[in-house]
């Protein structure tokens, strides 16, 4: 072989020796909860996930050109499983706090609604601390609502966790507490649309507060450079209009807010 077909063949088989570990790099885990969570998320009769953020991370996969491969973790040990490398980001309406920013770091907010109060339409109930006096409300254990259920509330109120909001939804149903506190959008879009929630309504207005942090983001590992990647992503799909599509499919208004 002369020099410069062997010189060409070596500048091939370096290229390729290149690719590999990019190819090899191209699958990014994310963990999401099998819990039902709609409009913005639910594992379907088949077993495929659906919904509003199933939809977002997808788009940001394809516009970072990864492939995304769902991994299903319950609430309460999902940042335990990303820190023991289950998989690499977490997509599951996570709130952005500074307790949380601890021990993960988050992409940009992908969307952002405020918390709210229901409870059945037969009874008018004032959500303010003297009228929840003596009430029973229940909220998902884990979550910012905990936590400002019990920062506003302790003392006032008796609070009821349970390890999924769909649980919580079917307490208020039977009648084992008197409101529950959760993400708007959840409950307003999703269970008061059903037909188990008819019985139900907001009370009081939407609640936003430093409390309930800013907005939901991918959690990742700490110094993990996938937090910027999603950034970028978020803001291009923003840029191009996919965020919008996907938006519409779901919501009236904007849910980035």
């Amino acid at each position: 072989m002369n020099r410069p077909i062997l010189a060409a063949c070596l500048a091939v088989a370096a290229l390729a020796g290149l690719a590999a570990p990019a190819s090899a790099q191209e699958v990014v885990r994310i963990g999401t909860t099998p819990e039902s969570y709609p409009p913005f998320t639910w594992v379907d009769a088949q077993g495929k996930l659906n919904g509003f953020e199933i939809e977002i991370a997808d788009a940001l996969c394809a516009q970072m050109q990864v492939k995304c491969e769902w991994v299903l973790q319950s609430w309460d040990g999902i940042i335990p499983a990303l820190q023991e490398k289950k998989f690499d980001a977490i997509v599951a309406s996570m709130s952005i706090t500074d307790e949380r920013k601890q021990v993960v770091d988050f992409s940009d907010k992908y969307y952002d609604s405020p918390a709210i109060f229901i409870g059945p339409k037969s009874e008018t109930i004032d959500i303010s601390p003297a009228g929840l006096q003596g009430k029973t409300v229940g909220v998902q254990v884990s979550t910012i609502h905990a936590n400002y259920i019990e920062a506003k509330y302790k003392g006032i109120v008796t609070i009821k966790t349970y390890d999924t909001q769909e649980n919580a939804n079917l307490d208020l149903i039977a009648g084992r507490v008197d409101l529950l506190l959760a993400d708007s959008v959840a409950l307003l879009d999703g269970f008061l649309k059903s037909p188990e929630g008819a019985d139900f309504e907001a009370k009081g207005q939407p609640i936003r507060d430093p409390l309930l942090g800013a907005g939901a983001g991918i959690a990742v590992r700490k110094d993990d450079p996938l937090a910027a990647k999603f950034s970028e992503a978020i803001k291009a799909i923003r840029a191009n209009g996919v965020y919008k599509k996907i938006n519409d499919k779901y919501f009236s208004f904007d849910i980035y807010g």
